[in-house]
């Protein structure tokens, strides 16, 4: 027997399966496939409506002239966001919001920095019971500590003041400011600031030449938070202000709706304006956003 004779037998007879099964296979993964897409893009598309549905249904109404009931915002009229801006004092509620939430996110950042530095670098005693105290201090709702806080402010003469808010916020966000701020700063090697040192910084110049520059997506994360947290509080803004040249917006536009009649317009219209700084803060933080929950969640 020749060597390919061998071979032949060795190998045996080569059977190819059935095109039948083979087509079965090929459909049911197909099948399977088209199944996991609608799976998927069901639940996004019915998420998707419903989001936008609402925000469609606000620009119709800022948009579209008084008395319309056109499902297009046609012909665009800025006679609403006029009324709503001039007419009520809208103006004013957007600049006193836009002083609350600012000042919230820098007292919030700075504060939550050099307290999350001392969480992540420095040992002291108490340093676990103050993290999970910090913690349960988030589990309490901000409507149960309305009574207390107004007799504080009451006693200290800060009722019916934008300081009074931006207090109250800045305390309600800090702790999550420590908490994801000390994170961030443990994910820088520790190696960096010895070496600074080594070379004759001292703690504090180690920390803003080495640490700080690494620390901007976490400080982006950090402040976007507190000034999304300043500026939606509308609990605290109609507890702690009773003038009206003091309102924000959240209450400016609980004042839109009448007892006898909404202005849908310019509610709509409030309701846009409402949501232009956020909108732009995301989309000009978005990057820094992501890299600050990522750099903050896993531990390098």
């Amino acid at each position: 027997m020749s060597l390919a004779t061998r071979g032949d037998v060795r190998q045996g007879p080569v059977t190819s399966p059935p095109r039948g099964r083979t087509a079965a296979a090929t459909g049911g993964r197909r099948r399977r496939s088209v199944g996991d897409r609608l799976a998927l893009w069901v639940p996004l598309a019915l998420f998707l409506l419903f989001t936008i549905v609402p925000l469609y249904w606000m620009v119709l109404f800022a948009f579209r002239p008084a008395g319309s009931t056109s499902l297009l915002p046609w012909p665009i009229t800025l006679e609403h966001f006029r009324t709503v801006w001039e007419g009520s004092g809208f103006g004013i509620y957007f600049r006193n919001s836009i002083m609350v939430a600012v000042t919230s996110l820098v007292v919030s950042t700075v504060v939550g920095l050099l307290g999350g530095y001392a969480l992540a670098r420095l040992d002291f005693r108490g340093k676990k019971l103050f993290l999970v105290t910090m913690l349960c201090t988030q589990f309490i709702p901000g409507a149960m500590m309305l009574i207390p806080l107004f007799q504080i402010f009451n006693t200290l003469r800060l009722t019916n003041s934008l300081w009074s808010l931006v207090i109250a916020d800045t305390v309600f966000h800090l702790p999550l400011s420590l908490v994801l701020m000390a994170g961030f700063i443990r994910n820088v090697p520790v190696e960096l600031e010895a070496a600074a040192q080594v070379d004759g910084c001292g703690r504090i110049r180690a920390f803003c030449a080495v640490v700080l520059p690494l620390l901007k997506p976490g400080i982006v994360a950090v402040g976007s938070f507190a000034f999304i947290s300043a500026w939606n509080n509308f609990l605290f803004a109609i507890m702690f202000i009773s003038s009206q040249d003091k309102f924000t917006v959240p209450v400016g536009l609980s004042y839109l709706l009448g007892d006898f009649g909404t202005d849908f317009g310019a509610l709509a219209a409030g309701g846009l304006i409402a949501v232009v700084p956020v909108i732009v803060l995301f989309a000009y933080v978005q990057r820094f956003l992501i890299q600050g929950l990522t750099a903050g969640a896993v531990k390098g």
